[in-house]
C-alpha cells in the first residue's frame, strides 16, 4: 500500500502545471460583477460561492468585528426572507449552507444537487442588495459573537495566548486586530455601524460568485444575469495597501492563565504570496513541521521528550505580509525555556545545515499533491479558486505551483536566515497558575 501511495504521488507530478487553469469561464455582469464557472459533471452536485473583497483589515478604527458580526447578521433576514428563513430554504431542499470570515475577505456558500442550485442565486441576489438589520437581531446576534469570543480566546488559555502574540507582533497594521473582533469594540458596535459597512462593501463591484459543479455555464449565466444585474454596482473600494514597520527588535509577551501546562508561540514577519520568498517559506514550514517524521517533532517530542507537540505554521496566502508561527507545548515536568531553546537550536541547525534534497523534494510534494487531490471536491476546488481571486487573480493558482517546484535547498537556507532571526520575532509564553476556588467548609 505505501508503495502504491508513492506511485500514486510521483504520477500526480506528470499532470501540467495548468491542472487548474482549464475550463474555466468567465464573465463581467454590466455592474461589474465577476462570475467564474466551472463545468464539473463527475457528480450531480454543485457549490455556489459569493466572495466579498472585505475582512477584518477593511473594518474602521474601533471597529473591530464588524465583518464578522455581519457575517451572522446575513442570516437573519430580508423584507422577502424572515429571520432564518434563508438556511431553512435550502435545508428544505436538501442543501447545506454555511459563511466564515476572515482578515482578508467574507464568503457565503451553498451546496446542493445540481438540479437545485439556481435556488442560490435568487437568494444570495436578494441578501446582497435587501438586508433587514433589524436592531432587535442587532443586539441578540452582537451577544451571540461576544459569547463565541469568550468560548474561543476567554476559556481557551492557547488562543488568548495567540491574540495577544499577534497583537504584540504588529503596531500599525490592522491585521492585528482578532477577526472575531476585541470585545471592548464588539460592545460599541450599532445597527447603523452593521448598516454603514454592509452599504459600504456588499456590492457587485467588490464580489465575486464562484460556481463548481454539474451546471451547465451558459444557462445558469442567464439566471445569474435576470437576479443580480438589476443591483446597483457601489463604490469599488480601493485596495488599500497597509504597511507594517520593519520590527527590530525581540518582543515577548507573558501570559498567566489557568492550565494544565506551559505553552510557547513565536511569530516572524515574512511576506506574503505572491513575493519571491512566499514559496520557499511555504517548504521550509513543511520540513519543519510536516508529520512526525519533520525535524521539530523527531527532536523535540521523539529524541529530546520535552515538548507534548511542535508545530510550524505557514499559509502565505494573505493580502499583506504577515507571520511564520511556531509553537509547542511543553511535557509535563519540562521547563518551557528548555522547550524554546531547542526550538531556536533547530531553526539555527538549518540554517547552517542545508536540508537534504530529499527533505525539500518531500515538502514540495506535500504542497503539489494536496492542491492536486482537493480538487476531487467541489466545494475545496471552489474555495481555492476564491482565495486566489481575492489575491489578486485565480490564474495565479499556476503561479504558485510554479513557483513552489522550483524551491531550492539554498533557497531554504536563505529565507530561514532571513526572517526567522530574533529581531524580527515575538515569543509568548503561556504560564499556567493554580485553579483558585473557595474551599467548602
Amino acid at each position: 500500500m505505501k508503495q502504491f501511495r508513492i506511485l500514486l504521488i510521483s504520477l500526480l507530478f506528470l499532470i501540467p502545471v495548468t491542472i487548474y487553469a482549464s475550463d474555466i469561464k468567465e464573465y463581467r455582469l454590466d455592474n461589474s460583477l465577476k462570475v467564474m464557472i466551472v463545468e464539473n459533471h463527475k457528480a450531480p452536485v454543485a457549490t455556489f460561492q459569493v466572495w466579498y473583497r472585505t475582512g477584518s483589515r477593511d473594518e474602521p478604527a474601533g471597529k473591530s468585528g464588524l465583518s464578522h458580526l455581519l457575517e451572522h447578521m446575513m442570516f437573519k433576514g430580508t423584507p422577502r426572507y424572515g429571520p432564518s428563513v434563508f438556511s431553512k430554504i435550502i435545508q428544505k431542499d436538501g442543501g447545506t449552507d454555511n459563511a466564515y470570515t476572515t482578515k482578508d475577505f467574507t464568503v457565503y456558500f451553498e451546496l446542493f444537487s445540481s438540479d437545485r442550485i439556481m435556488l442560490s442565486i435568487n437568494l444570495e441576489a436578494d441578501r446582497m442588495q435587501n438586508l433587514t438589520l433589524d436592531p432587535k437581531e442587532v443586539l441578540s446576534e452582537r451577544s451571540v459573537v461576544m459569547e463565541e469570543h469568550r468560548l474561543r480566546y476567554e476559556d481557551d488559555p492557547q488562543n488568548s495566548l495567540f491574540e495577544e502574540v499577534v497583537a504584540a507582533a504588529y503596531k500599525a497594521h490592522p491585521y492585528q486586530r482578532p477577526v472575531i473582533g476585541w470585545m471592548s469594540d464588539l460592545k460599541s458596535i450599532e445597527r447603523d455601524d452593521l448598516y454603514n459597512y454592509y452599504k459600504a462593501h456588499y456590492s457587485p463591484s467588490n464580489a465575486v460568485i464562484v460556481i463548481v459543479g454539474d451546471v451547465k455555464p451558459d444557462q445558469i449565466i442567464e439566471r445569474i444575469k435576470s437576479s443580480f444585474d438589476n443591483i446597483p454596482p457601489g463604490t469599488l473600494k480601493k485596495n488599500i495597501n497597509f504597511l507594517e514597520p520593519e520590527q527590530q527588535g525581540e518582543r515577548r509577551v507573558l501570559l498567566k492563565r489557568e492550565a494544565e501546562l506551559p505553552y510557547l508561540l513565536v511569530a516572524y514577519h515574512t511576506p506574503s504570496f505572491p513575493h519571491e520568498d512566499s514559496y520557499a517559506l511555504n517548504v521550509l514550514n513543511l520540513i519543519l513541521s510536516g508529520g512526525k517524521s519533520s525535524r521539530l517533532y523527531t527532536s523535540l517530542v521523539y529524541e529530546k521528550k520535552i515538548a507534548l507537540n511542535v508545530e510550524a505554521d505557514y499559509d502565505g496566502l494573505n493580502r499583506d505580509s504577515y507571520l511564520f508561527f511556531l509553537d509547542a507545548t511543553a511535557s509535563p515536568g519540562k521547563d518551557i525555556k528548555e522547550v524554546e531553546n531547542a526550538l531556536y537550536a533547530e531553526i539555527e541547525r538549518i540554517k547552517k545545515e542545508p536540508p537534504s534534497e530529499r527533505e525539500v523534494q518531500k515538502a514540495k510534494n506535500q504542497i503539489e499533491s494536496s492542491f492536486i487531490m482537493e480538487q476531487d471536491s467541489i466545494y475545496l476546488e471552489a474555495m481555492k479558486y476564491g482565495i486566489f481571486e481575492m489575491l489578486g487573480d485565480w490564474k495565479l493558482i499556476d503561479r504558485y505551483l510554479e513557483g513552489i517546484r522550483k524551491v531550492t535547498r539554498e533557497d531554504v537556507v536563505r529565507v530561514a536566515n532571513r526572517y526567522l532571526k530574533e529581531d524580527n520575532r515575538t515569543v509568548g509564553i503561556l504560564i499556567p497558575t493554580k485553579v483558585t476556588g473557595v474551599k467548602s467548609e
